[in-house]
């Protein structure tokens, strides 16, 4: 087996070299046992299924340009793995629920955490996402009951997850204990592995305050170092860690060239005794070994799975070897039938959800543009992100940008149904925005609320003007060179010019917090806190202020 140095510049302030193995699949072999000795034992792992019940749709349904995802496919592809093999254990490395599609959303998720029930789901480690709508909602989650305002949606009892949620990590500050079980042991034949489920240290960095009050958030690597001990006086060795936590890398979905992120540096801090990491959160899919640990993600949304295939000696109670492959979930398969009356149930009970009114308008609120980059739509939707804005701890918003890309249809004032001449519906404002972003609130200074309005240009492959909520103005002249086309004299808040040295409260979606169409400024905000999402901000725009008519179109001013 050939081996490769490869170095990462940096991760924080840390530089780091590994070892990578570069197989496809990847292997690690340890030691050496008598076939009579081994007992296999198959993990299959998904990562960020995000609620997609249904495929998800267009190119984001494609895996190198292959149709994939579903969760009536996935369940298939599971029972077709699992089929013959004495041994196997199902995971999800996190955000199996929140910013989910509308099928899962109307309904608190509680259809994706029923499919998974049928799935053969057997260990979620939570993610950030499970944290979305606060401790008491992820607990029901998993212990069932109606929801406590809008009850049971679907005419009947929840059970909840029959599945552990699983986090190491997330402990209640009054107690000192964990929210959930930080690992569960599976025996298989005369072999045990444990598996430790923990999400990111930050996330209480990207989610509502609210949701996380009373739990501290430890690090990945040294929570998992301290319970290697326990496990070992259990007589435990072999260690799977599903980890919401993650990285990327240029190569394939099966593939590890270049990794980087977060989870290079809290693997090679992991102890030895770690022979697998499931890893996710970041939506990217690898297939690595490092630091003599099988490191593996299946990205997002049901489109991948991964397949661990484990040899476990009877005697030592270690891994002999570990064998990763990630696997497209392909729709060339038999529906499952259980998954798919279980669909046809909620799709069924979708329509009365989707149809309802949220909100009226007084005309058609479009996403056309003035020669400047403005539309009426988009000025609404960075009215509502602004209003939404949690600014506890920071102060509120002064002012929220939105990305056009993220506008994916109009409002129209004609009826799409039977609802009605002039009223919104939950369904036409899903439609609006279906990513499921949430909103995050940063501080910038002046100085980068200027370079923010340039890179709309700059190192841009064409332009996107960004959508400003009421308040903001600028002009931009499209004679000046693209990198300097905003004069910072004409960047005012409430008719006030901007202070380039002083600090600004803004809201943005999670997309553009990430530097999302390359306005990487944003990823140097500060103190930035978590939101709800961009859908459910809509929302409460219309019903405080309904009828909602168009945007002015006047706030950005365009010369040349």
């Amino acid at each position: 087996m050939g081996r490769r140095w490869m170095s990462i510049r940096s991760v924080g302030a840390v530089s780091l070299a590994f070892t990578v193995l570069t197989l496809s699949p990847s292997t690690v072999a340890p030691a050496l046992a008598g076939p009579s000795d081994l007992v296999d034992v198959q993990v299959l792992a998904i990562a960020d299924f995000h609620g997609h019940l249904d495929p998800p749709t267009g190119s984001e349904g494609e895996v190198q340009g292959i149709p994939a995802g579903g969760a009536e496919y996935l369940a298939t592809h599971i029972r077709q793995l699992e089929a013959n093999r004495r041994n196997s254990v199902v995971v999800s490395a996190g955000d199996l629920i929140g910013g989910s599609p509308l099928l899962s959303a109307s309904f608190h998720d509680e259809p994706t955490i029923e499919a998974m029930n049928l799935v053969g789901l057997d260990i979620n480690g939570v993610g950030n996402h499970e944290f979305d709508e606060g401790v008491a909602e992820l607990t029901r989650m998993q212990d069932g009951g109606c929801h406590p305002v809008d009850g049971c949606l679907d005419g009947d009892a929840f059970e909840g997850a029959a599945f552990p949620f699983l986090a190491a990590n997330v402990v209640r500050t009054s107690t000192g204990a964990t929210l959930f079980p930080p690992y569960q042991v599976r025996a298989f034949q005369d072999a045990k592995v444990a598996f430790i489920g923990l999400t990111l240290e930050q996330t209480p960095e990207v989610v509502l305050p609210s949701g996380v009050t009373g739990l501290a958030f430890r690090d990945e690597a040294d929570t998992v170092n301290s319970l290697v001990p326990e496990l070992r006086r259990k007589g435990i060795e072999a260690i799977v860690v599903v980890l919401h936590q993650g990285g990327g890398q240029s190569g394939g979905y099966n593939e590890c060239q270049g990794p980087s992120g977060p989870i290079v540096d809290i693997v090679n801090r992991m102890n030895d005794a770690v022979d697998v990491v499931i890893a996710g959160h970041t939506h990217q899919a690898y297939n690595c070994v490092i630091d003599g640990k099988v490191v593996t993600s299946p990205g997002s949304d049901g489109r991948l799975l991964t397949d661990v295939d484990l040899s476990v000696d009877k005697r030592s109670g270690q891994v002999v070897t570990a064998r990763a492959n990630n696997l497209i979930v392909t729709r060339n398969v038999p529906k499952a039938a259980d998954v798919s009356s279980l669909l046809t149930k909620y799709r069924n009970l979708e329509g009365a959800l989707e149809n309802r009114t949220v909100g009226t308008i007084t005309t058609d609120l479009t996403r056309a543009e003035t020669a400047a980059g403005e539309s009426a739509l988009g000025d609404v939707l960075a009215d509502a992100q602004l209003a939404a804005t949690d600014g506890s701890g920071e102060g509120q918003s002064v002012v929220a940008f939105t990305n056009p890309g993220g506008i994916r249809t109009d409002i129209m004032y004609a009826p799409s149904g039977s609802e009605g001449a002039g009223k919104v519906t939950y369904g036409e404002a899903f439609a609006v925005q279906p990513f499921g972003n949430g909103l995050v609130s940063m501080t910038l200074t002046g100085a980068q609320l200027d370079t923010l309005l340039e890179q709309q240009w700059c190192g841009q492959n064409s332009q996107r003007v960004l959508q400003v909520s009421a308040g903001f103005t600028y002009t931009w002249d499209a004679t000046k060179p693209v990198c300097d086309r905003v004069d910072p004299t004409t960047i005012r808040l409430a008719g006030t010019p901007i202070d380039l040295g002083g600090s600004y409260r803004v809201t943005v979606n999670s997309f553009l917090a990430e530097g999302g169409d390359r306005f990487t400024v944003l990823t140097q905000g500060s103190g930035r806190l978590g939101g709800p999402s961009d859908l459910d901000a809509l929302i409460a725009y219309f019903a405080l202020n309904s009828p909602v008519g168009p945007g002015p179109r006047s706030r950005i001013t365009r010369l040349g």
